[in-house]
């Protein structure tokens, strides 16, 4: 018996290195960790539990029957995360690149087939070349299944990508469906096809990090949700977004305990929003006094900043925050804006996490670029996603809403649960300017009836008091009360239940 558990751990060592002690110095010398040591830095120690170590491929052609790898690739199994579970695959690029074989994929799926029923979150870690070329139909073949799996998954368990390497061609499909991207700087990279193709068919000479790096990723496509210096800190953010992701979409927000006072009154809120209301502000120190601890967790931080996206904490609970930024374009809605916080909606709906909404937006931003490039589809994306939503959802408005962005920023009429307002707030069709040159045209020429129309306009409107007459907004509030008024909000509305009529599922404006 000694023999054979002798013969057992020599198995286990060897496929534990991968492909081998040479390879893995080579991929500390590019600043990267290996599969196994990227899985132990993710997951609590020593809670790992690895699924087919041994498993190997089965192709022939090419000579690829005497070149045979225990785990052919990827690393697969599960662990726990703050003592709750996940399941992780990392592809080894050790390993014949990392590359997608038919046996690969296969122990991918069945992680992902066992995520699915046991209803926990998957986290894929990526660095690999795409499909193995010896493998032809079949590589393809595994993809397909692999794909298949994320859209089943989806809306029923978190899915994350860790892209910390190269991610080239079929590769990128399955991170696409996924819930959130991550990268890392200056090692990983993402695109269908690669510079080389590049140049071949379009004659454009770009580098892979030109191309499909962080850099382009996280600030200029939005595929990237965030992109960290090194695998690290990427990895400890990891278990960090996990804390604030439910197991599932049943399993309700977890609750973390929290050492915040919940009636904290944050008195320099009451001067947060300046006198002269063309003058921004930073709506993040808003976000970090009402989060418990000040704890954001914020997406997309560098991909249409006009609009801020990410999670945090109103009494150990999780909650989905977005808000528009007067420091970016005066807060205003643009395509990218719209599209950005209308999937962080739908998440957040998907797992029955509350959305908090702060609104200081002066409109949808007007131009020839945004008409063609398509802001009215996706401008109703944000609408779509708001009106679609069931979870509960509180809105505070701080100081402009102006036009159809006061109606899509989840507003009343579109099914706000709370809908507040700050004193400053200014709920109307548009700025008194603007408001006055339309309706008063013909005393333009004279300077001092146009001043005194402006006053009469912003005396009227430029409050929230006209909304608040008409029940469009339930209370106007002490900017320094708004954490405790929010706690209160969600607490009220932790039962909620509302129901559509069935459908197959809706058509969003895509």
């Amino acid at each position: 018996m000694q023999k054979i558990l002798e013969e057992l751990e020599k198995r286990r060592e060897t496929a534990r290195m991968g492909g081998g002690k040479a390879r893995i110095e080579r991929q500390h010398a590019k600043g990267k960790l290996a599969a196994r040591e990227r899985i132990g830095l993710l997951l609590d120690e020593g809670s790992f539990e690895e699924f087919d170590m041994f498993v190997e491929h089965r192709c022939t052609d090419f000579g690829m029957a005497d070149a045979t790898i225990p785990g052919d690739g990827v690393v697969t199994g599960w662990g726990t995360v703050n003592g709750r579970i996940v399941y992780v695959f990392a592809k080894d690029f050790t390993v014949f690149g990392g590359s997608l074989s038919e046996a690969h994929a296969r122990k991918i799926t069945k992680l992902q087939d066992m995520a699915l029923q046991n209803r926990a979150p998957v986290i894929g870690i990526f660095d690999a070349g795409g499909a193995r070329i010896q493998e032809g139909v079949a590589a393809l073949g595994g993809y397909g299944e692999v794909f298949w799996r994320n859209v089943q998954a989806s809306g029923v368990i978190p899915q994350i990508s860790l892209i910390m390497g190269p991610c080239a061609g079929g590769d990128v499909y399955s991170p696409a469906m996924t819930d959130f991207i991550f990268m890392v700087k200056d090692t990983s990279y993402m695109f269908v096809t690669g510079p080389d193709v590049v140049k071949t068919v379009t004659n454009e000479e770009v580098s892979a990090e030109e191309l499909g790096g962080a850099s382009v990723h996280a600030v200029k496509s939005s595929i990237a949700d965030g992109a960290y210096e090194n695998d690290l800190e990427a990895l400890r953010q990891m278990r960090r977004l996990i804390d604030f992701l439910p197991a599932n979409n049943t399993a309700g927000v977890p609750v973390w305990p929290g050492f915040d006072d919940i009636k904290r009154a944050e008195m320099s809120l009451d001067t947060l929003i300046p006198t002269n209301p063309n003058q921004p502000y930073d709506m993040h120190e808003l976000i970090l006094k009402v989060l418990d601890e000040g704890d954001f967790f914020e997406l997309q931080e560098k991909f249409a900043a006009n609009i801020i996206t990410g999670f945090g904490r109103m009494e150990g609970r999780s909650v989905g925050i977005i808000a528009n930024q007067p420091k970016v374009l005066a807060g205003v809605l643009d395509s990218d804006a719209s599209r950005k916080a209308a999937r962080f909606v739908r998440f957040c709906d998907c797992f029955d996490i509350p959305v908090i909404t702060f609104v200081d937006v002066p409109g949808f931003l007007p131009g020839t670029a945004q008409e063609y490039g398509g802001l009215i589809k996706h401008g109703a994306k944000l609408l779509f996603a708001y009106a679609e939503a069931t979870v509960p959802k509180l809105t505070v408005i701080t100081r402009k809403a102006y036009g159809g962005a006061y109606d899509v920023m989840s507003s009343k009429h579109i099914r706000g649960d709370l809908n507040y307002a700050w004193p400053s707030a200014e709920i109307a069709v548009m700025g008194a300017k603007g408001a006055v040159e339309i309706l008063y045209r013909s005393e333009l020429g004279d300077k001092d009836k146009i001043a005194a129309r402006i006053k009469e306009y912003e005396t009227r409107f430029a409050n929230p008091f006209v909304a608040a007459e008409r029940g469009y907004i339930d209370e106007v509030i002490l900017p320094h009360n708004t954490r405790l008024r929010l706690i209160r909000g969600l607490k009220m509305l932790a039962g909620k239940k509302a129901q559509a009529p069935w459908k197959k599922h809706d058509n969003i404006p895509l």
